[in-house]
C-alpha cells in the first residue's frame, strides 16, 4: 500500500471525519442519516491516518505528489 494522498488531503479527511462521528454521536442525525455519517466518518478518519485510499487505486488518481 503506497499512499496516494496529500497531506492536506489528509488533513481535510481525518477533520470530515471526527465532525460526523461526533455530530452522529450527539443526535445531530437520526435514524439511517446516523448510521451514514457513522459509517462515512469511520471511513474518512481511517484512510485519512492511513494516507491511502482504495477508490483514488481504482480511479487511477492520486493528490500526493511523487
Amino acid at each position: 500500500m503506497k499512499a496516494n494522498e496529500s497531506s492536506l488531503d489528509r488533513i481535510i479527511r481525518v477533520v470530515v471525519g471526527v465532525v460526523l462521528v461526533v455530530l452522529a454521536y450527539l443526535g445531530t442525525f437520526t435514524g439511517t442519516w446516523q448510521w451514514v455519517a457513522y459509517i462515512v466518518g469511520a471511513i474518512l478518519l481511517l484512510t485519512g491516518v492511513a494516507g491511502f485510499c482504495p477508490l483514488y487505486v481504482l480511479l487511477r488518481f492520486q493528490t500526493k505528489k511523487e
